[in-house]
């Protein structure tokens, strides 16, 4: 292969894994203030600076906004919203690998959604088998929060819904999408925040880390996964975001000191195998696992 077309190929796929582990570090990064304002303060902060940061980096006051395209945006916002949320609160209790891994079911049932052939049957059963693992099978089993369970699942289902509006809001907003999107969220959530932490929502102190955390959770990922996306074909694109969960886990590990069990990795691999098959097999177009 020719070295240009080497190069072309790998700097897509180093910026995507860049943005990955961006923002799983920005998770990690944003754990820690959970003791602080919890989670749904840290959520707040997340989407009300990353709104900020985005509005000023893409000017999303040029889009031309209507009543009816406005529906499909509001959706697109508030799922971006209930998904940081539901992730974040999952956060509390479930390790950050096992989080991300749960999520994913939330993209892969609807890359599988219409499907009816035995093959993408082999992945539900993959990731079902995955799901299975995580549950306590005796009573020395470290049992996973299931409330911090069925929070990440909500999550994933958020992130199915967020694909789907969010391609119908990206057909009628375009580039302003993710900034316009990202503002409707923060409004939503930001006075969820405010009611849990109060105050402390607005500390000069916390406003580094907060910052971090708005980077790395979005600012950055989102503008290296939107070059790596025009660069490399979009079953290629979520193949490779389908290792998310590792580097999530491996995050974990590396700044939160999080030690999974042999199952709880399994599970992962698992689920992460079933998100790989199932991007890499279903026909036509396969929706995209955005941030």
């Amino acid at each position: 292969m020719p070295r240009s077309q080497t190069s072309s190929i790998l700097l897509p796929i180093g910026l995507l894994l860049v943005a990955m582990a961006s923002i799983q570090g920005g998770a990690a990064l944003a754990k820690g203030l959970f003791p602080l304002v919890g989670a749904e303060g840290t959520t707040a902060l997340r989407l009300g600076l990353a709104a900020i940061i985005l509005t000023v980096l893409m000017r999303p006051w040029r889009a031309n906004l209507n009543l009816r395209s406005c529906r499909s945006l509001l959706a697109y916002g508030a799922a971006l919203g209930s998904m940081n949320l539901m992730f974040y609160m999952a956060l509390q209790t479930v390790p950050l690998g096992i989080a991300v891994a749960l999520e994913f079911t939330g993209p892969l049932g609807l890359a599988l959604l219409s499907s009816r052939r035995w093959l993408d049957f082999l992945w539900i059963a993959l990731a079902a088998f995955g799901l299975w693992l995580l549950l306590p099978h005796d009573l020395n089993s470290t049992a996973l929060d299931p409330l911090g369970m069925a929070l990440a699942l909500g999550a994933g289902l958020s992130w199915a819904l967020y694909i789907v509006f969010g391609q119908k809001a990206g057909a009628e907003h375009g580039g302003h999408t993710v900034a316009l999107g990202t503002v409707v969220a923060a409004l939503l959530v930001f006075p969820v925040g405010l009611i849990e932490a109060g105050s402390a929502l607005f500390s000069w102190a916390i406003l580094p880390v907060a910052l971090g955390v708005a980077v790395l959770s979005s600012a950055l990922p989102y503008n290296l996964e939107m070059v790596a996306l025009t660069r490399l074909p979009a079953r290629t694109f979520s193949t490779l975001m389908s290792i998310e969960p590792a580097i999530a886990a491996l995050s974990g590990l590396l700044f939160l000191s999080e030690r999974l069990s042999l199952e709880q990795w399994l599970a992962i691999a698992a689920i992460m195998l079933a998100s790989t098959g199932a991007a890499a097999t279903v026909k036509g177009k396969a929706p995209q696992p955005e941030v």
